[in-house]
């Protein structure tokens, strides 16, 4: 489908040569000459890109009065201003209003087109990154029976009605974004764009740059993750790595609201929500210099932990369902099930959720969950560090019975306490054991501490 383009000028020679310039570059167009016609074009149908004059028939400013409300329809819209009587204050206003572009008249007719093949990618970009987003959140949900995933998703609920920035820990692949586009999702902001910044991926010099934007040479513009974010979400992910200069600029946006672009010289107000996420220990970073700990306080206005797999075993059997399911769906697979569980209830998950959920893919792909014992095999092949924590057969009969039947207890019961998430009395009800007795026996063996 062609690009639409709304074209909205009270001079009728203007109109013309806008008109033929979009449609020779391959847009569509339509067109409207006063206040009135505008508001009826807008409320008919949004264009994917809009050119108003500031100045029309019914005020000084009627082109902004319907970008505000081109912005309330859809705030993706690009819209270029253009106007005869510009002035500095003007421009500025039309920008922080939301303008994409301010143009003034006479303008040069390929300055203004690159500003319009500019709009149209900006907005194709932000279609599909919203179109991404709503398969994400079809796709992918918070899977958990543990106290940690329950907790977490009451925080989620929570914090969709508040603008609290957000700092979400925990190891790498446990699902750090996931939760903040679960929050992102449920409040007052889904409508607008959620923007990630990576600290892991950028190179050093390039911080500032993709934070802020930059004012270039030959009039352009190259926006940064709070413009793009503006009305939004903007996830900072791996923020420990931002340099301490850059960290520095972070904490002055945050306590003024406000920004200049490289090179720029003006101010652009923010209006953004911010989430950070780290993999790290921050009270560590922060003990080690790498991380201001002024700046730590302004974005953990609300903290989210997510425990590694290895800590919520009792997710494990739920994790497992759940992506085989999913999985199966996405492949055209018949489901299938996993009846040993025990290789993974007590393998440590150094890569977690991420980790799991691959290992499943694979074995739906190379099994189509028909054969049992390949299936086995290739748990055992991938779960390479569970086969160096087990007993082999050899050394177990290298010691007494009485040493190896403890051997076999003691392994037993804390993989049955893991599935059960540490709970004495469902371990007790399910191994056939009183809970005093069981208490008992878990002294003997020495069992004190699951994690």
């Amino acid at each position: 489908m062609s690009t639409e383009i709304l074209i909205i000028d009270d001079n009728s020679d203007i109109r013309l040569i806008l008109n033929e310039l979009i449609l020779d570059a391959g847009y569509k167009t339509r067109l409207a000459a006063n206040y009135n016609q505008a508001l009826l074009e807008i409320d008919k149908k949004i264009p994917d890109v809009a050119i108003i004059d500031v100045k029309l028939d019914k005020g000084d400013t009627d082109g902004i009065e319907l970008l505000n409300h081109i912005k309330k329809k859809n705030k993706n819209v690009p819209v270029i201003i253009i106007s005869g009587h510009a002035n500095i204050d003007m421009a500025i206003n039309s920008l922080k209003s939301g303008a994409f572009e301010f143009i003034q008249k006479p303008f040069d007719k390929e300055r203004l087109l690159n500003f319009v093949k500019r709009a149209v990618e900006n907005f194709n970009l932000k279609n599909e990154n919203s179109n991404l987003q709503t398969r994400l959140f079809h796709t992918f949900e918070l899977i958990g029976n543990s106290n940690n995933i329950s907790s977490v998703r009451d925080q989620i609920n929570k914090l969709a009605e508040s603008e609290s920035r957000v700092f979400i820990s925990g190891p790498t692949g446990t699902g750090k974004e996931l939760v903040a586009r679960k929050i992102y999702k449920s409040s007052k902001r889904s409508k607008g764009p959620f923007i990630i910044l990576n600290g892991a991926l950028l190179d050093v010099k390039s911080y500032e740059k993709e934070l802020l934007g930059e004012e270039k040479k030959d009039g352009s513009i190259s926006y940064g993750a709070l413009e793009k974010a503006s009305g939004g979400i903007l996830l900072i992910d791996e923020i420990t790595e931002i340099p301490l200069e850059t960290q520095s600029k972070i904490l002055r946006i945050l306590i003024d609201q406000k920004f200049k672009r490289i090179n720029g010289n003006h101010d652009i107000n923010v209006d953004v929500r911010i989430f950070s996420s780290t993999s790290k220990d921050i009270s560590q970073e922060i003990n080690n210099g790498n991380f201001r700990e002024d700046l730590f306080h302004r974005l953990n206005v609300f903290n989210i932990n997510l425990l590694p797999l290895k800590k919520r075993i009792e997710d494990i059997p739920v994790l497992v369902e759940y992506f085989i399911k999913n999985i199966c769906f996405s492949y055209n697979i018949k489901t299938f099930e996993i009846k040993n569980s025990n290789y993974l209830i007590n393998y440590n998950w150094p890569g977690n959720v991420r980790e799991l959920r691959n290992l499943i893919e694979r074995i739906t792909i190379l099994t189509q969950g028909t054969d049992e014992e390949k299936i086995l095999n290739i748990i055992k092949e991938s779960l390479t560090q569970y086969n160096e924590k087990q007993f082999s057969l050899n050394e177990t009969l290298s010691v007494p019975l009485r040493e190896a039947r403890e051997n076999f207890e003691k392994e037993y019961l804390i993989t049955q306490l893991k599935k059960n998430g540490g709970n004495i009395s469902k371990t007790a009800k399910f191994v056939g054991m009183e809970r005093s007795a069981l208490h008992r026996k878990l002294k003997l063996l020495g069992v004190k501490d699951l994690n």
